[in-house]
C-alpha cells in the first residue's frame, strides 16, 4: 500500500467499548483519524489480537506508539472490562506489539478531552440555556454502559475528570420508577443508574414494565424495543421514555455536582440513534426538575454529540498530554 502520511510518524488510536473496538491511524499534521474501522470485540480474544488484525489489513503498517480508550476504570497495569470479557496487561500488550509507548485511558475521559475540539455542526442542542465560558463542563453517555466525565478549567487548560458515576445508586423520581426498581431488586442487590440508562438498561426497563404490569416478561434487544416503539407499541414507547427521563435526572445531578455552567454533553451510541424521539422526550424536563435549583439548571444548555467516533480525537490529545506531563 502507499504511504498514508508521507514524511510523518503514524500512531494508532482506539476507543474500546463493551461491544465494539474502534481503531484508526493518526498523525498530528492530519488532525483527524484516518482508516477508521469498527471491530466486534467478541471476534477477538484481547486488545492485542484486535490491533494485530487491524494492522494486517492495513498492509502490515508499522507503528511505534498507540493510545486507546477503554470502557473501564484504569487501576494499574491489568485492564479488566466491566461489560466486556477482555482482560490484558498494558506492558505485555505493548511488548507484544513492539511499541515504544502504549497509553491507556478511560473512554469518557478521552471523550471529555475531545469536547473543546467539536464543531458546532457536530452538536445538537436540546432545550434552552447558554454556556458560560471557563466554567466546568459535564459529560455523560449511554452505550453498553453509562459513562460519566467532565472538564474543569485551570490555568494550564482543561482538566478531564475520570470516574465511574454510572455506577451510583439509582433513585426513582416517581411511583412508576419505584415499581420498576422493586422489580429490578429481584435480580440485583444494587441497582445502579447504569442498569437503566444504557443499552442493556432499555431491555431491563421493558422487562421490568412487564413484571410491574403483570404480563409475561420479555427481554427484547434495545434495537427491537426501538423498532416496536416506532410501530406504536405502548410498552416499548414507555421504556424509551423512562430511559430518557432517567438520563435527564442523571444529567441534572451531574450538572449540580460539577457546577457545570459550561454545559452538559450527551455522548454514547444510544441517544443519537433516538433522534427526535429524544428531543421530544421528558429528558430536559427531568434535567431541570430540581426544586429550588430548577432555575439554575434551566440556564444550562444540554447538547447531544452527533460527531462520528469523537473519542478518537480525545485519545490523540492524550499523546500530547503524556509528552508534557
Amino acid at each position: 500500500m502507499g504511504q498514508l502520511f508521507p514524511g510523518s510518524r503514524v500512531k494508532l488510536v482506539g476507543d474500546i467499548g463493551g461491544t465494539n473496538a474502534r481503531l484508526a491511524l493518526w498523525n498530528d499534521s492530519s488532525g483527524s483519524p484516518q482508516e477508521e474501522e469498527t471491530l466486534a470485540c467478541a471476534d477477538y480474544r484481547d486488545l492485542g489480537a484486535a490491533i494485530e488484525d487491524y494492522l494486517a489489513r492495513k498492509g502490515g503498517k508499522r507503528i511505534d506508539e498507540a493510545a486507546v480508550a477503554v470502557a473501564t476504570p484504569i487501576l494499574g497495569d491489568r485492564i479488566r472490562f466491566t461489560n466486556n470479557p477482555w482482560d490484558f496487561s498494558v506492558d505485555e500488550t505493548r511488548d507484544r506489539l513492539g511499541l515504544r509507548r502504549l497509553l491507556v485511558l478511560n473512554d469518557f475521559k478521552a471523550l471529555a478531552l475531545a469536547l473543546p475540539r467539536l464543531r458546532s455542526d457536530e452538536l445538537r442542542q436540546v432545550g434552552n440555556g447558554q454556556s458560560e465560558a471557563d466554567r466546568p463542563i459535564a459529560l455523560l453517555g449511554a452505550g453498553t454502559g453509562l459513562g460519566v466525565s467532565g472538564l474543569v478549567p485551570s490555568d494550564e487548560g482543561w482538566i478531564a475528570l475520570e470516574g465511574e458515576g454510572g455506577h451510583t445508586t439509582f433513585a426513582p423520581a416517581n411511583a412508576r420508577e419505584s415499581s420498576i426498581l422493586g422489580a429490578l431488586w429481584q435480580r440485583h442487590d444494587h441497582v445502579s443508574t447504569e442498569r437503566l440508562a444504557s443499552g442493556p438498561g432499555i431491555t431491563a426497563l421493558y422487562w421490568a414494565l412487564c413484571i410491574v404490569d403483570g404480563l409475561v416478561p420479555e427481554e427484547p434487544s434495545p434495537e427491537e424495543v426501538s423498532a416496536r416503539a416506532a410501530m406504536g407499541d405502548v410498552r416499548a414507547g414507555e421504556a424509551l421514555e423512562i430511559f430518557c427521563q432517567i438520563l435527564g435526572t442523571a444529567a441534572g445531578n451531574l450538572c449540580l455536582t460539577l457546577g457545570a455552567r459550561g454545559g452538559v454533553y450527551i455522548g454514547g451510541g444510544i441517544v443519537p440513534s433516538l433522534g427526535e424521539r429524544f428531543d421530544r422526550s421528558g429528558f430536559r424536563g427531568r434535567f431541570e426538575s430540581k426544586g429550588r435549583f430548577s432555575s439554575y439548571l434551566a440556564a444550562v444548555p444540554t447538547y447531544v454529540i452527533t460527531a462520528r467516533n469523537p473519542a478518537l480525537r480525545g485519545v490523540a490529545q492524550a499523546f500530547g498530554e503524556a509528552e508534557t506531563s
